[in-house]
């Protein structure tokens, strides 16, 4: 992971504080397939499912962390293993759609610069955490980062659009 040093860094966590909308919790609703969403995340855990009934129970539920909880209930269920290429590129999908519905969003991202943007996970450094962010250690991010990145790399196909 990039030293933190090296240019500005956007480092993200709870989504009422600055660059919150960066997270997949934000309160940006997304369309996909004629259903809207929420939120990113209840689209994201979604698209985990191939049942359209399971999925149908992600996407009623009011906030997105009990669409993540909700999806975990049934993780037997999944067609897509988490932290796969197959996760990681709906993510892709999940975040450039956000942007697509948000064009607000657009001009934020693009306002970020060549910042480092990275999801801070440093007070859940473990897991999951690990791959879609990192944490602050002895002054270096360690991790994926996977979300920071796949955020600099629609920043950067924004820019070049």
């Amino acid at each position: 992971m990039s030293d933190p040093q090296s240019a500005k860094t956007i480092a993200f966590t709870k989504v009422d504080l600055p660059y919150g909308w960066l997270g997949n919790m934000a309160p940006f609703p997304v369309a996909y397939e004629d259903l809207t969403y929420r939120t990113s995340e209840a689209l994201f855990q979604a698209l985990r499912f191939e049942d359209r009934a399971i999925r149908e129970q992600i996407r009623a539920e009011k906030s997105p962390m009990a669409a993540k909880m909700r999806a975990k209930r049934h993780a037997a269920q999944r067609v897509v293993v988490p932290l796969s290429p197959p996760d990681v590129d709906n993510m892709r999908l999940v975040l450039a759609l956000k942007l697509r519905f948000h064009p607000p969003l657009r001009r934020q991202l693009r306002e970020t610069g060549d910042a480092l943007i990275v999801e801070d996970c440093s007070k859940r450094a473990r897991g999951s955490g690990l791959f879609w962010g990192a944490a602050l250690v002895d002054g270096a991010w360690k991790g994926e980062n996977t979300l920071g990145r796949l955020w600099m790399a629609l920043r950067n196909d924004s820019l070049t659009a």
